[in-house]
């Protein structure tokens, strides 16, 4: 597994991440042992990087991150690199929250549920328009400054808010979402990042699924899944999205890949993205994630992707306050 330097924050990580999303609740049923099972088969392929968040079923995916890294935490703490997130609380009359009181709150409850004494990597979920860039910024340095989180990231973050925290305390990583139907951090903010040496992860590499081809027209979602109230897995964008996968696999195909693996590789191949976070809820499905950090894409090959995905439709995805 190939690694990386995660800009200034200086965290040594593989250039894929175990996203814990999946195991929230959000995306519909699931097996808990199967779950845990991914997780360690990830460990280990090579991954030492985990990212979850608070938000993710209220510490129901932390827990279950917990519980299947707990003898490698006991036994070499350092040898992973866990990220968590906060400063949101869906379904409140504030879904966005990045007041100092509930981001202590929320480490403290993230504590708890990884059962760790300290967070490698703590990100401020979505930017809070009712909250102060500086409260939040003092609230997470004196975090910092009693050891219980060890660096400080943002995700969803444009380049204003990024330089409005940045003006208080340095924004060591960015979690933004980036795909190939879905590429607005190109233009903000991810000049931004190169320039200030802010650490990249992007989350969905591979459109929540539009990316793996395992979809086709047909394709539905259960109630409990998000996907079913999202306009980018319905109707003709779905379609037509749909078509431009089936063009990828060909392409992918030649390189004796799959469409996932090339999907991923491309975003790692983009100037100032370190790492990819790709979940699985299945051992097998983390395999070909994985293998897509050692695909090389050549020039030509990123001129091709790229033609090809023009004829999608951009998309967008979930946030506090719904899905789009």
């Amino acid at each position: 597994m190939r690694r990386t330097t995660l800009g200034k924050s200086g965290l040594d990580v593989s250039r894929i991440a175990f996203g814990t999303w999946q195991l929230g609740g959000d995306w519909g049923s699931f097996d808990e042992d199967a779950a845990v099972q991914a997780i360690q088969h990830a460990r280990e392929l090579g991954v030492n990087f985990f990212d979850t968040a608070q938000a993710y079923g209220f510490g129901k995916s932390e827990a279950l991150l917990g519980r299947a890294l707990r003898d490698e935490l006991k036994r070499d703490r350092d040898s992973l690199v866990i990220a968590t997130k906060g400063g949101i609380n869906p379904g409140s009359d504030r879904p966005r929250d990045a007041r100092r009181d509930w981001l202590r709150k929320g480490v403290d409850e993230s504590l708890r549920h990884l059962d760790l004494d300290h967070i490698d990597l703590y990100q401020v979920h979505w930017p809070d328009p009712d909250t102060p860039a500086e409260e939040t910024a003092q609230a997470l340095q004196e975090l910092v400054d009693a050891g219980k989180i060890r660096h400080v990231g943002v995700s969803n973050y444009d380049t204003e808010q990024l330089a409005a925290f940045d003006r208080t305390r340095p924004v060591e990583t960015l979690q933004p979402p980036y795909h190939l139907f879905r590429r607005a951090i190109e233009d903000d903010p991810l000049p931004y990042c190169r320039e200030h040496d802010i650490g990249v992860l992007v989350y969905s590499p591979l459109g929540s699924g539009l990316l793996t081809g395992a979809f086709n027209p047909r394709t539905t979602f259960e109630p409990g899944d998000w996907r079913a109230n999202s306009s980018a897995f319905q109707g003709a964008n779905f379609q037509k999205n749909l078509e431009v996968v089936e063009q990828l696999k060909n392409l992918a195909a030649e390189k004796g890949a799959t469409v996932s693996q090339l999907a991923i590789a491309w975003t790692l191949h983009q100037p100032g993205v370190h790492v990819a976070i790709v979940g699985a809820r299945r051992a097998r499905n983390i395999e070909d994630s994985v293998a897509a950090a050692d695909l090389d894409l050549t020039g030509e090959d990123l001129v091709r992707i790229e033609k090809i995905a023009s004829r999608g439709v951009q998309v967008e995805g979930a946030s506090p306050e719904g899905v789009a």
